[in-house]
């Protein structure tokens, strides 16, 4: 396990010692732009930081003032983080999917002077709504070539900085002035239930959680990781960038997810953050690799998911496996679960799963292909993370166990209440918000419903607030289900909906791609994606499809109805959080004409 003799205090300590430990690395980070990749070393990335850092101080941004990030994952994300954190400086990260009006409120809320943005889009948009920011100061473009009278280029301010060494003869000393229980950053919630809440991170929240979160992941000196999810999402910005930083791991920042396969063949990295969406579609690919064709190779695929799950079963039971279950997974292992590792790379230890429930039919499949995948369990008001799966101690469908520090317990009504150094201090300009998420007592409500089993494993049934109460009474944890649904290589994307009717129904997005290769098959030949997923053939296709995965159901969980869209959900539209979380009541605003047809069809 990766192991300090001395943990850091706050990330400010934690960047100095990791300059000071990793100082005579070539790289530290490499980041991929125009399809190549560019090193960055401990000493460079020192110097940009101390530059950033004296630059917002020369524009007069003083201690406590909030800065805000709007932009993709890149080097410059993490310089200016790193630099805010050195000036005494919160920032205010923010989704760069996210539209201006969005972005307006998280500015207007948390009373930001300055902004960095990635991009001509981004710009674009603060440029909109800049009239509705008095408090706004300062504008900073990443991307050369969009300065201008109200934008300074991220050249200029580093300039600044390096110009004033001379006049910061105390810089360190004075960054490192911070304490544990100073602010570090505002995160806003990804508001699936309401308005966005800023979240108050202190420098103490997130070290603990770093400090703990490695003594139960084995990370280390000498290992890479791939950053692709959001920098601006708690879970990639402590696992993915404090803790890496933190073990000496070299931090790869691809482009983003739509080019994650690529990336990942070629830096060939070791220890991976992800989350569930991305374990799945590289299952569905498996999927489609062998068992395209011929009814032979889907019954190869068959035989070989059945062996690994005996297998995965017995390693993860602690004794030893039967031989003749450990001949028949070698033999699947080269003939199916070898082209998983093709798709991710060879030298990939463990993948760490965070943000969302992973299907535990996928989490074997991926452990049988010799690729562990360790669920954890957090959220933005918990530094994230509350518990995790260790390598030695793994139970696939639970999230782990809490991480030291960290207590757990389950209140009455099932919900998951957490309570530690990892808890935020509250809500930006909101107590009374505040005051209903914490007790008194510092018990934090997650808003999650689980169970502890008898070894202090964790089990995540659903969100409290997301749970389906049918017109009967039942309760239905759609997550589960959709999660079930999204693993068939037809499927792209499921929603499940029926909160005080009779049944539960199902939207289903289709693999349109794929679709059309089927309905090419059978003779369909609808140009227009509306008018194939109109056709009763079409619907009952993906109706068939989707009853595969609810064997195991109860009779009240099974969807009685599908609705068969021609488009995903979307972040634009609102039917998604940028975290890609579902926001049912608006899913339900969107679409409520093909659900009121779906409820009133006699058939159903």
């Amino acid at each position: 396990m990766a192991q300090v003799v001395t943990p850091p205090r706050t990330l400010t300590e934690l960047f100095f010692d990791a300059m000071e430990r990793f100082g005579d690395r070539p790289v530290i980070m490499r980041s991929r732009r125009e399809g190549s990749w560019t090193d960055i070393s401990p000493a460079e990335l020192g110097d940009r930081v101390q530059d950033m850092s004296l630059g917002l101080r020369e524009l007069g941004i003083g201690v406590g003032e909030r800065v805000a990030l709007v932009s993709e994952n890149r080097p410059d994300w993490a310089i200016t983080d790193y630099a805010c954190l050195a000036a005494r400086c919160p920032d205010v990260p923010i989704y760069p999917t996210l539209p201006a009006v969005q972005v307006e409120y998280m500015l207007r809320d948390s009373g930001a002077v300055a902004v960095c943005v990635s991009t001509r889009h981004q710009l674009g948009k603060i440029q909109k709504i800049r009239s509705a920011l008095p408090a706004l100061r300062h504008v900073i473009a990443f991307e050369p070539g969009l300065e201008g009278p109200d934008v300074l280029s991220l050249n200029h301010v580093l300039a600044l900085g390096r110009a004033a060494r001379g006049r910061y003869p105390s810089w360190r000393s004075e960054a490192l002035q911070i304490g544990p229980d100073d602010l570090a950053t505002i995160i806003y919630t990804s508001g699936t239930t309401g308005e966005p809440k800023g979240v108050m991170l202190t420098h103490g929240n997130i070290i603990s959680n770093v400090v703990s979160a490695l003594t139960c992941l084995d990370v280390r000196p000498g290992d890479e990781c791939l950053s692709f999810l959001p920098l601006c999402h708690v879970f990639e910005r402590t696992a993915g960038h404090y803790v890496m930083l933190h073990a000496g791991v070299l931090i790869n920042y691809a482009k983003g997810v739509e080019t994650v396969s690529a990336d990942l063949l070629a830096r060939q990295p070791t220890v991976v953050t992800s989350v569930p969406r991305v374990f799945e579609k590289f299952y569905g690919a498996v999927i489609d690799a062998v068992t395209a064709g011929s009814p032979a190779r889907r019954r190869l695929f068959a035989w070989a998911k059945a062996v690994g799950d005996a297998w995965v079963e017995a390693k993860l039971g602690g004794g030893p496996v039967p031989l003749h279950i450990e001949l028949q997974h070698r033999l699947a292992d080269r003939l199916v679960f070898t082209r998983l590792r093709d798709r991710v790379g060879s030298r990939v230890r463990l993948f760490i799963s965070g943000g969302a429930p992973l299907n535990p039919e996928v989490a074997r499949f991926f452990y049988a292909a010799g690729l562990p995948v360790l669920e954890g369990y957090g959220l933005t008001e918990t530094s994230p993370v509350i518990s995790v799966n260790r390598l030695e101690a793994h139970r696939i469908g639970s999230v782990g166990r809490p991480i030291p520090g960290v207590e757990v317990k389950i209140a009455e009504d099932g919900e998951i209440l957490t309570r530690g150094p990892h808890v935020m201090r509250g809500y930006y300009n909101q107590p009374e918000a505040t005051a209903e998420a914490i007790s008194v007592d510092g018990w934090f409500h997650t808003g999650d419903v689980g169970m502890l089993d008898g070894d202090g494993y964790l089990f995540i049934t659903d969100r409290k607030k997301d749970l389906i109460v049918t017109a009967g009474g039942k309760n239905i944890a759609p997550q589960p289900i959709e999660g079930r649904l999204r693993t068939n290589p037809l499927i792209a994307n499921a929603v499940m909906l029926g909160d005080r009717r009779k049944y539960p129904i199902v939207l289903l997005v289709p693999e349109m791609d794929k679709l059309r290769v089927w309905a090419a098959a059978e003779g369909i030949t609808e140009a227009d994606d509306a008018a194939l997923v109109a056709r009763a053939d079409v619907r009952a296709k993906m109706a068939m499809e989707a009853k595969k995965h609810f064997r195991d159901l109860a009779q009240f969980e099974v969807p009685k109805k599908f609705v068969v869209l021609s488009q995903d959900f979307s972040i634009e539209r609102g039917d998604l959080t940028p975290k890609l979380s579902v926001r049912r009541k608006i899913v339900e605003q969107n679409y409520r004409e093909q659900i009121a047809a779906a409820y009133n069809d006699p058939a159903a």
